[in-house]
Formats: C-alpha cells, structure tokens, sequence
C-alpha cells in the first residue's frame, strides 16, 4: 500500500476500504477513478457520488506538497464522464509564493489534461479562496458549477462568486475545458539551445511540449505554451498553460506539468529534463518562471521550443 494513503484508508468502512484499497495499490494508480470504478465504489459504501466524494477528500488531501503552510488541501474535480480527478495544493522551497498550486487549480487542470470535456462539481475540504473562485470562472461550467464542501449545504460558484468578472466580459467565447483547434498544428519551429539534429518528431519530450502548447488556453494574450518533464525513469509529463480573464489566477505550463507528476506519485525533485514550448516574440513568456522554478526543483537542463505560426 502506498504509505500516503495508509491513514486515509483506515477511516473509510471495511466494505469500502474493500473495495478501494485496490484501485489505490496499483503500481499505475495516477490520482483519478473511471466513472465505473465511482459506480463500484459507491454499491460497495452503499453511498450516493457526493458522501463517496467527501470520503475521498482525504486521499485527494495526500497529494499535498506543503513544505511552507503545512496546510494541506485537497480537491476532487467531477466531470461530465463520471470521472473523478484529485488535485492537492503544491507549494515549492526557493521560488516564488506565486507558483504555488491551489488544490482546485489542480483537480481541475488534472481533469483537463486527461481530457474532461466538462466539470459538474467540485468538492473541496476548505472553503476556496478568492484566487480560486476567480481561477473557476474560466470554465465552460461558469457560475452553475457545484462546490461542495463538508458540512454545508452544496451552492453553485455563481453563489461564491456574485457579480462574477470573467471571459465573455471580454467578449471571449473559448472557454477552458471547450475543445479548441491547434493553432500550432502545421506550425515551424525555431531550435533554442537544442541539437538541429533533433528535431521534435524525433524528441518524443519536444513533441509532448509542443502538443501541449497546441492545446494551451490563451484566448487574451494568444501566448500558447506547453511544458514537458522527464523524470528520472524516462517517464513524460506534459503541462499546457491555462490562462484566466483576472490574469493572475492563470496556471503556468509548468505547474500543469507539475500536477501530473504529482498524481502519479512522483516527486518534483526527481526531473531530469524539459522543454518548455512557446509562441516566438509572444506578448509574455514563462521562461524566466519557468527556468527559476525548475531550478528551485533542482533541475537545470531546460531547453525552450520557439514556435511561430
């Protein structure tokens, strides 16, 4: 059993403890459950998808990287599919309180990069902050978004968030979470500090960056960026930037590569390269934040994927 989740566990009923102890023992467990592994695990509690949620909170909770609050948080984003996805807030030592990851921001850019069309709800452990509730208003559930919280009743966002400023207030109408195109599908590439001889049909790392950034959401700056890690097993974990309409709830690339590594249970410390990709002579760029942060996690081989339309 995966020490995280060993006290988690003990408090759940044995019927369901039964039934999700191996789900969770997995060597692949990735910090999701499929809509039939939900239907499964609420026969075996005899609960509806809300109480299973609470009772969840605890392993989603586990997640956390809190070096700095100790305060841990965790998120379960509820999609469309029946999905459930975890998010936890992640915070890193030596770079900037900034690029510190709430737990909503992460289960829902967890359930974004797994391909969630859609959130119906949200449950959270902790009221969500300011940041966070702004951060909510960018997804194409808007205000009729759920959050349920333990002990209250559920409300949607728009009850959290009154009198919201978001995306078509700025007459935008690609929302995160709504398919898009790729704006860099048929794009060029210019090599930054990469080998010419490498270029990223033959990088399977270059090419995840770069399909991240063709997925990335940037409807107010178009500055589309994607990050790639390579943990020390080989492994690839892609991140794509998720902008926001109040600018500063906007979620790097890189901390969106961070929470899949995290979901899968690797630690942050054990990168062994990346790539961040991004439009040439953008409006702004993450390479400087994204440079500082991977240094603070002690990796230093960072390459940067120009890309131009």
């Amino acid at each position: 059993m995966i020490a995280r989740f060993v006290p988690a566990l003990a408090a759940v009923s044995p019927a369901l403890r039964a039934a999700l102890a191996p789900l969770i023992d997995q060597h692949d467990f990735a910090g999701w459950l499929s809509a039939a592994q939900v239907k499964q695990l609420m026969q075996a509690g005899g609960v509806d998808e809300d109480a299973l949620c609470f009772m969840l909170l605890p392993f989603a909770a586990a997640y956390a990287v809190t070096p700095l609050s100790h305060f841990d948080v965790g998120a379960i984003a509820r999609g469309i599919s029946g999905n459930l996805y975890f998010g936890a807030n992640m915070e890193f030592v030596a770079a900037p309180l900034q690029q510190t990851v709430h737990a909503e921001q992460s289960a829902i850019a967890h359930a974004w990069l797994r391909g969630e069309k859609r959130l119906r709800a949200l449950t959270v452990n902790y009221t969500p902050c300011g940041h966070c509730r702004q951060f909510m208003n960018e997804l194409n559930s808007g205000t009729d978004l759920i959050i349920c919280l333990p002990e209250r009743p559920a409300a949607t966002l728009g009850s959290y968030l009154p009198d919201a400023f978001g995306p078509r207030d700025l007459a935008i109408h690609s929302l995160l979470l709504d398919d898009i195109d790729q704006p860099f599908a048929a794009a060029a590439w210019l090599d930054h500090g990469l080998s010419a001889s490498s270029p990223a049909d033959n990088d399977p790392l270059l090419g995840a960056a770069l399909a991240a950034a063709s997925r990335s959401h940037a409807p107010y700056s178009q500055s589309h960026s994607g990050v790639a890690l390579q943990g020390q097993d080989g492994r690839i974990y892609a991140g794509r930037y998720a902008e926001n309409a109040a600018f500063n709830p906007s979620l790097p690339p890189l901390q969106a590569a961070l929470i899949l590594m995290n979901a899968a249970g690797v630690d942050n410390r054990q990168i062994k390269r990346a790539v961040l990709a991004e439009r040439q002579n953008a409006s702004i760029t993450q390479w400087p934040a994204t440079c500082a942060t991977l240094a603070a996690l002690g990796c230093h081989e960072v390459h940067h994927l120009s890309l131009s339309l």
